[in-house]
């Protein structure tokens, strides 16, 4: 029988920024599906406190760019395909924060198109639906522009209150969304799938992130910013 053995994990036992052996931070100001954040690279934005990574978005009412946040990836630094993930993080208060934990195939660095290169969204989250998760898979036949989807919402009350373990198993035949010990979806490769509704058959690279507004987060209170969003740690497993 096949057990499950730790490959990488990253428990943020050292104050100060991310650790750049793992992490890249993603910079810029102008983002997909109508965000309004900057993303930056500073001290303020992102740091590790108390074994805790925290993702700040701030507001700054007079800057050029009066909301900044951070988004940092694996890109480069660690991949992974297939396997057993279990981050636990607890999400923030405020409306227009969305925090996700998610995946892109490394194909899309390779110029391959998205929703093409795949998309694996473990956590999303819309602080205007503070009592509701959400986890989905975006690829060329299934994906939100076209409104063909797959995703699947749950209820939890305390997301933001308490942390909460989000976990996906995956393997060449399926992908399992839960939080905790209760199961969201379950998506499974069929006989006839091409990479177009099936590209989970190469490495894809971890994102965490924490957008300001856009299409999924809704309208902002300023005055209920800064957000914070807080990853406590991060497991990944292999089956032997």
């Amino acid at each position: 029988m096949s057990i499950y053995t730790l490959i990488f994990e990253d428990d943020f036992l050292v104050d100060g920024r991310p650790d750049e052996q793992t992490w890249n931070h993603e910079v810029g100001e102008r983002w997909s599906n109508n965000e309004s954040q900057c993303y930056v690279n500073d001290a303020q934005h992102s740091y590790i406190k108390d074994s805790i990574l925290h993702i700040r978005a701030t507001f700054d009412k007079g800057a050029h760019c009066p909301y900044k946040s951070a988004r940092i990836t694996t890109y480069g630094k660690r991949h992974f395909q297939y396997g057993k993930f279990v981050i636990s993080a607890k999400l923030p208060k405020g409306r227009g924060s969305w925090p996700a934990i998610w995946f892109m195939g490394e194909a899309r660095k390779d110029r391959v198109p998205w929703p093409r290169c795949g998309e694996i969204d473990l956590m999303e989250f819309a602080g205007n639906k503070p009592h509701q998760v959400t986890c989905a898979i975006h690829t060329e036949t299934y994906n939100h522009k076209i409104h063909t989807e797959k995703f699947a919402k749950y209820l939890l009350d305390d997301a933001s209150d308490a942390f909460h373990d989000y976990i996906m198993e995956w393997t060449k035949d399926e992908l399992i969304f839960m939080v905790d010990d209760h199961e969201l979806m379950r998506v499974q490769k069929q006989s006839n799938d091409t990479f177009s509704e099936w590209p989970f058959d190469q490495p894809f690279y971890m994102i965490l992130n924490l957008a300001v507004g856009g299409w999924y987060a809704g309208s902002i209170v300023d005055e209920d910013l800064p957000f914070e969003f807080q990853i406590d740690s991060i497991r990944i497993y292999q089956k032997d």
